[in-house]
Formats: C-alpha cells, structure tokens, sequence
C-alpha cells in the first residue's frame, strides 16, 4: 500500500518541524495551528533531553526539515511544500514516512555560516552528547511544547556515558533497528509499513532506527544481516529477528511483544 492509497492520519494543514542532532537523532513535531518559535521549542527539547548547558541553536537551519501544507484560497487545494537541508538529506526516506508526504523535497542552499563542518566542531567539546548515536526519536507535542515525549534510548550505559535523569529513568519500551537497503524498489512501501504498524499497535514508546546497509555494510556483518528488510528487537532482550516483508501487522507486533 503506497502513502497515496491510505487515510492520512495527520491533520489536512499542518507545519511540520524536524531537527536533527550531528549522532542522527531526530526531534520533530506535526503543529496543525502552524505557531511560529518551533526551532526554538525543538532546541529546547534537546537541551533538556541531553542535559546541554544552553540550546543548540547552532543546528538550526543546518540540520532541519520543513513541510508545509496549506490551502491555496484561489484553487481551494491542499499544497505542500517541503524543505531540507544537505546535512538531513540521506533522512529523507524517514521524512516522507514521519509527515507523509512524495512531494519532491527541495534542498535549501549551503549557508557558509551555519552548515560549515569545522564550524559546527568548535561546539563539539561543550555539545559532545550531540554527537552521540542514541537512538532517539522524539515527537514533540504541538498542544504542550515544554512536554516531551522519550522514547527508549540506551537502557544500559556504560559508566563513561552516564545518561541524564530524566533518560536514566526510563525503563520501559522497544529498541527496533530496521536494515534496508536503498536499492530496494519496495523501499517506501517498508517504511510506511512498518511505521504504521508500530504507530497503531504498540501502546509503549518505542525507538526505531534505520540503517541502509548499502551504505554501512559494516553495520550489516556486525549485526548478521543477510537479507532486507530485516527488523531487529534490541531491548527488551532477547535479540529477536523479522526477515522479511513486515506487511503482517499481526505478525510483526506478535514477535515484537514477546
């Protein structure tokens, strides 16, 4: 089932916000009232998250996304316009499935002062969490931006990487990983798949990163995968396995849970 031939579960007009960190943690948020300050919500959200000693603004715009759908008052149509950075754009598959939306995405142009790599490493030493692979996905709430919702991370930190409180208190959820392969023709099908699925049936957070093993092939032999897509069970343990299509909902939710 392709997005266009389902019921969208996101309101008709909406402004969608996406801020990734430099590790590929994502922060986003689907605000139907379009209010403005979103970035800093989001930057907020990662302060508090990561324990940061001040938001990062320095990832805004370098690291984020934009959708936007509104109705054209001449034609009475719904239009969407949709915008990423270079830094994000390998999370484009992502981003269609999060805000639902084929239109072609525009990349906005390089700002020197703002996506320039040895810039953003000065911030390095005092933002290090930033650049930390987590696992994180977090969906901020439009109707309440100073609450967050977090989702399972790093369950069982090591004493070098102490997480902070509000993390730590976590102890409940799913670590999904899912192995795709970008040459798959079936690549979007899987992702809204498999982002339903997880979307309507599990009633516990859950975080799901994708991995495309064409790209990071070490990923692969380290985690044996032969074949994709291939979802992976990290926590709770034990390790468990889908290969396969994951169009069984039931199926999938039953090895997932179990």
């Amino acid at each position: 089932m392709k997005l266009s031939d389902r019921q969208s579960s996101l309101p008709q007009i909406f402004k969608g916000i996406a801020l990734f960190t430099p590790g590929g943690d994502l922060f986003y948020t689907i605000d139907p009232n379009k209010q403005d300050r979103w970035h800093l919500h989001l930057c907020l959200c990662l302060q508090e998250v990561f324990g940061l000693p001040e938001p990062p603004h320095f990832l805004v715009p370098g690291y984020t996304a934009t959708v936007d759908r509104w109705l054209n008052p001449r034609t009475g149509k719904i239009e969407v316009s949709a915008e990423l950075y270079p830094a994000v754009k390998r999370y484009l598959p992502l981003l269609q499935v999060l805000f639902e939306t084929k239109t072609p995405w525009q990349v906005a142009p390089w700002q020197e002062e703002h996506c320039n790599p040895a810039i953003l490493e000065t911030y390095r030493p005092q933002f290090s969490a930033l650049w930390q692979e987590k696992d994180l996905i977090i969906k901020l709430d439009p109707q309440n931006p100073k609450i967050k919702i977090v989702p399972s991370i790093n369950l069982q930190p090591t004493a070098k990487t102490a997480p902070s409180p509000s993390i730590a208190s976590y102890r409940d959820g799913y670590i999904l990983r899912l192995f795709i392969s970008s040459d798959n023709l079936n690549l979007e099908k899987t992702l809204d798949s498999i982002h339903q699925v997880l979307e309507q049936g599990l009633s516990s957070p859950y975080t799901l990163k994708i991995i495309d093993i064409t790209k990071n092939p070490e990923q692969a032999e380290v985690n044996h995968i032969s074949a994709t897509p291939t979802l992976v069970r990290i926590y709770p343990e034990p390790v468990k396995k889908i290969v396969g299509e994951l169009d069984d909902p039931q199926r999938v939710l039953r090895i997932i849970s179990s």
